[in-house]
């Protein structure tokens, strides 16, 4: 055991309140530019304290930035990301983890190697895939010549073209990134942990497999559920090569987007007061989603890490 002495814990307080400081400084200089004027900003030596316009700053910001709509966009893009992952997760890792079956474990690596592989690198083929949902279908068609079967039954020439674009939609903007390896692993880690006499006391009071999930295995994931659906929101949140890249309508656009837009340009007036603003303002709702649910973020990884 590690013995407390008084100039242990002094030490120690001083090291994480010197690292809060430096952690928060970035935020606090945030806060200060986003409180003056343009003028003030760029002056010379740059202001250190606070100002006055915060306010009207952020009404210009949100304005501007049409961050009503894009944080609306933005919330529903993080929940459907943070649902979609935790729900494909869950059932993923509880067939890996109860269901003998051939290939069992090679699905498993298979899901496990996926970790290699970040949206930047599938970023084209995802694109091409969600742009033509109908893709594979058509090759499907193409590839068994449908096409001259209709002519032969009806004698009138038919051409199948197959053409479903997601883009500009929020399917698009979450589907693709609703397989989630990390949660996968973590879930199944988690199942495994479980005592199997759970697992046999269901099946001698005739539940099913999905009966054992939703009454048992659910239950006792909850605080892991949670956690992990605080982790997965601020990815969803955060998220930015993705919209950029998918969306052409600004209404269909991310806050992190509009935030992006108001960055100034070299030929623009060097509104860096209302960029600022915009970032504490982007920045507010994952803060307020932690600082909510930080009891349960905390259970969740102390559960998981035992």
């Amino acid at each position: 055991m590690v013995e407390r002495t008084r100039g242990m814990d002094i030490a120690c307080h001083g090291i994480l309140i010197l690292g809060g400081l430096l952690v928060c400084l970035p935020i606090y200089f945030a806060f200060v530019v986003g409180s003056h004027t343009v003028s003030d900003v760029l002056a010379v030596p740059p202001p250190w304290l606070p100002g006055r316009a915060f306010f009207a700053n952020a009404a210009t910001a949100w304005e501007k930035g049409n961050l009503g709509r894009l944080f609306v966009n933005s919330f529903i893009v993080a929940v459907g990301i943070a649902a979609g992952k935790i729900a494909v997760s869950l059932l993923s890792a509880f067939a890996i983890a109860y269901f003998r079956f051939r290939y069992r474990m090679l699905a498993f690596w298979l899901i496990f190697v996926s970790l290699m592989l970040p949206v930047e690198v599938r970023i084209l083929p995802t694109y091409e895939a969600v742009a033509n949902v109908a893709l594979p279908l058509q090759w499907l068609i193409d590839v068994l010549d449908a096409g001259r079967w209709l002519r032969a039954l009806t004698g009138r020439q038919v051409e199948i073209a197959l053409d479903w674009n997601m883009m500009n939609s929020y399917g698009g903007l979450i589907l693709p990134l609703i397989a989630s390896a990390t949660a996968t692993f973590l879930f199944r880690q988690f199942f495994l942990s479980v005592p199997d006499e759970l697992a046999e006391a269901a099946r001698i009071d005739g539940a099913s497999p999905l009966r054992f999930f939703w009454s048992v295995l659910l239950p006792l994931s909850l605080s892991n559920i949670v956690a992990l659906g605080i982790i997965l929101f601020l990815y969803g949140w955060n998220q930015y090569l993705w919209p950029l890249l998918f969306t052409t309508d600004k209404n269909m656009a991310t806050a992190v987007i509009g935030l992006k837009n108001l960055i100034p340009q070299s030929d623009t007036e060097p509104a860096w007061n209302v960029a600022m603003n915009a970032a504490l303002l982007v920045m507010l709702p994952p803060v307020m989603v932690v600082v909510a649910l930080q009891r349960w973020l905390v259970k969740g990884m102390v559960d998981a890490g035992k």
